[in-house]
């Protein structure tokens, strides 16, 4: 399996872009040592470790970091079994509770994990096992403004919205940072994700990446883009001003089937 894109952040230390499942995986290579940018799907890992062994050449205990930068199946899917079968640490947002809890929570589970299949099967994909524990165990807590332990070139950022623990990753060497599902492309054009849980957090964390002006945005659903002011007013034009979550859509289009709207 070979690399799509592979790229020289600084002196030491390789970016790797490899196709997910229904996301891109990025893969940070400094010397011997692995970082992995998010925790992807659980039908990843196998190409994750095949990559680690046989184009890198390095045994899967390599592996030393996996952040989790959100709970949904394309972010947090893969760490548990990564860290099972490479020793690595499991990091993520320090944040009480968990984000899939109660009953709706595991309703909630259970419709990303399908929605993560009904995107991989529109991708060419075949369906498979997404399934992955809801309650994350992290063995590292991490708060904004933070250096990754063993990794201090990487800054946590906290850009909620998208759910209540998202973070993006900053490479202050480059000054390019990776945001996960702060924005998706969309034929061509940069959108808000869906779902939209917190529109106020959402807006703050978007105007904190504009105003951060990086080098270049990585994105999780896209890969690395340089939205100008033009593409940022686009995204905040469309931002709900109100939560956009499965319950709420569903309704709307219960009340269009409904009313004939």
């Amino acid at each position: 399996m070979s690399a799509e894109h592979i790229k020289q952040l600084s002196p030491d230390t390789q970016l790797i872009e490899l196709s997910g499942y229904i996301q891109s995986i990025y893969l940070v290579r400094q010397g011997e040592r692995l970082l992995l940018l998010d925790g992807c799907c659980r039908a990843d890992v196998k190409l994750i470790s095949h990559y680690i062994q046989a184009d890198l050449k390095l045994p899967l205990s390599a592996l030393k970091l996996v952040v989790v930068t959100h709970m949904h199946p394309d972010h947090a899917g893969a760490a548990h079994k990564l860290r099972k079968l490479t020793g690595c640490k499991v990091a993520s947002a320090n944040v009480t509770g968990h984000w899939y809890s109660g009953i709706d929570g595991k309703l909630m589970h259970l419709t990303d994990i399908a929605l993560a299949n009904w995107v991989g099967q529109r991708k060419g994909k075949k369906k498979t096992n997404l399934w992955y524990n809801p309650k994350l165990s992290p063995d590292i807590k991490l708060n904004d403004g933070e250096l990754l332990p063993n990794f201090e070139d990487w800054q946590v950022l906290f850009t909620q919205g998208h759910t209540d623990r998202d973070i993006s990753l900053l490479h202050t060497p480059s000054h390019k940072v990776y945001v996960a599902d702060l924005m998706v492309t969309v034929r061509g054009r940069y959108i808000p994700p869906f779902p939209l849980f917190y529109p106020n957090r959402y807006q703050e964390s978007l105007s904190r990446i504009k105003e951060l002006a990086p080098n270049s945005v990585i994105l999780a659903h896209g890969g690395e883009v340089h939205p100008d002011e033009s593409d940022y007013q686009h995204i905040f034009d469309l931002a709900p001003k109100i939560p956009l979550t499965h319950w709420r859509s569903v309704k709307i289009k219960l009340k269009k089937v409904i009313f004939g709207r």
